[in-house]
């Protein structure tokens, strides 16, 4: 980087002063009598209301540049969004908060649910699960089939390959009814999933991803349930990259293309009704000389199979190309260490949670300088990962390319009642 890291104390402007409360006006020798004498006041209250008013500075005064990006290839889908899973940044979109309908990319969250009554002991893999009139009824008029029947009791590790390999909305409603009760109680998990992940535009009206009023999804929230499903179960990510899935003698291709044209291709879902179009969530993963990097691609509403493979693979490549994943700060490596008053400790080491990775437009990684951001003074007690700053990183010109949470490595308990006060006492008089 061409400029070394700076460091910028945030201090309480005058304007922020007058909204604070009444205590940051006493006379400095009022309130050390005070605290000498009864020794009631709490001598944290001045420096937390500081830091909230220096917060408050921080966030209103934090202005956000785009950096310049590549220009992304023409992509022939009606909205799509390609995303780092390292570092979360969005390397390129169009239309990606369009409500729309998401087809079987619907499953997806399916997934995500029946992964979590799995993990949380709900459901086992070897447990065998009655298929229902209403799993059955599936099949009539839709190809998306495991070809389950009232007569079989598949495992639950048969359903999944059934669901995400073969896209079987049978298999789907079979998990469904399992984890949820019924369909009914399951869609209103799959909504409260949703709000959780902050989705802003998605309603889930079904388990399938069939066309209908009010169900909807956007790229973007798509992208976040499949990142979600890769962060949270990598141990059940495996089903994503299978090919091909053979159940009751019936053989069946996954429709993902690029898990047969790109080794890097690893997941991971398809999707297809006359309203949505062709649809795939594509995720990779190639070695670069600075570790692994995982992109994600979705793109929706292409025209036919081909399309949304060929599409897909375009962004894929586009965004390893054009652009460089910087290591800029190691995890668990402290970026600076700082005064700590009123705590058992006198100092406190700094830095960010599983440390900072950024994306930039390939050849100027040498352009990027950091600068660190944080409340003073810092006051004790203080918990290990509490966040107490900002770790900002832009180009020599200024644009924002990055901005993570500068956080307390090592938890900095409360002094005892003399060094608080011999801190408050400095304090004010400083």
């Amino acid at each position: 980087m061409s400029n070394p890291t700076e460091f910028k104390p945030l201090r309480m402007p005058r304007a922020l002063k007058r909204f604070c409360p009444t205590s940051l006006r006493i006379s400095k020798t009022i309130g050390a009598l005070l605290i000498l004498l009864c020794g009631r006041l709490r001598a944290s209250a001045v420096p937390r209301w500081a830091a909230a008013c220096s917060a408050a500075a921080l966030a209103w005064g934090m202005t956000v540049a785009q950096a310049q990006a590549p220009q992304p290839p023409e992509v022939a889908a009606r909205q799509y969004i390609l995303m780092d899973l390292a570092t979360g940044q969005t390397l390129a979109e169009r239309d990606a908060d369009t409500p729309s309908d998401p087809a079987s990319l619907t499953k997806l969250m399916t997934a995500y649910l029946s992964f979590q009554a799995i993990k949380d002991k709900k459901l086992a893999l070897d447990q065998r699960l009655p298929v229902s009139k209403r799993a059955w009824s599936e099949r009539k008029g839709d190809p998306s089939l495991m070809f389950i029947d009232t007569t079989m009791t598949p495992t639950v590790d048969e359903l999944l390959h059934g669901m995400i390999v073969q896209s079987g909305n049978d298999a789907s409603v079979a998990l469904a009814e399992a984890v949820g009760g019924s369909l009914e109680g399951f869609v209103s998990m799959m909504n409260r999933q949703a709000q959780a992940f902050g989705l802003k535009s998605t309603s889930f009206k079904n388990v399938t991803g069939m066309t209908e009023p009010g169900h909807r999804s956007s790229a973007r929230d798509v992208a976040v349930i499949a990142s979600r499903v890769i962060r949270d179960f990598p141990e059940f990510y495996r089903y994503y990259s299978v090919r091909e899935y053979t159940y009751n003698k019936i053989r069946q291709d996954n429709r993902n293309l690029l898990l047969r044209r790109d080794p890097t291709v690893d997941g991971m879902k398809t999707g297809y009704t006359d309203a949505a179009g062709y649809c795939l969530v594509a995720s990779a993963q190639r070695d670069f000389p600075g570790g692994k990097r995982r992109l994600l691609s979705v793109v929706m509403g292409t025209a036919s199979r081909e399309a949304r493979a060929v599409e897909s693979q375009k962004l894929l490549n586009w965004g390893y190309t054009a652009w460089d994943a910087v290591r800029l700060f190691e995890a668990d490596k402290p970026l600076v260490t700082t005064p700590v008053w009123k705590g058992t400790a006198q100092q406190a080491r700094l830095g960010t949670v599983g440390g900072v990775v950024v994306n930039v437009p390939r050849g100027e990684a040498d352009k990027l300088r950091t600068e660190l951001q944080r409340t003073e003074p810092l006051v004790a007690p203080l918990a290990q990962g509490q966040r107490v700053g900002t770790v900002k990183v832009s180009t020599t010109g200024g644009a924002l390319v990055a901005e993570v949470p500068l956080v307390v490595m090592d938890a900095v308990p409360q002094a005892g009642l003399i060094g608080r006060t011999w801190d408050a006492l400095r304090l004010w008089i400083q």
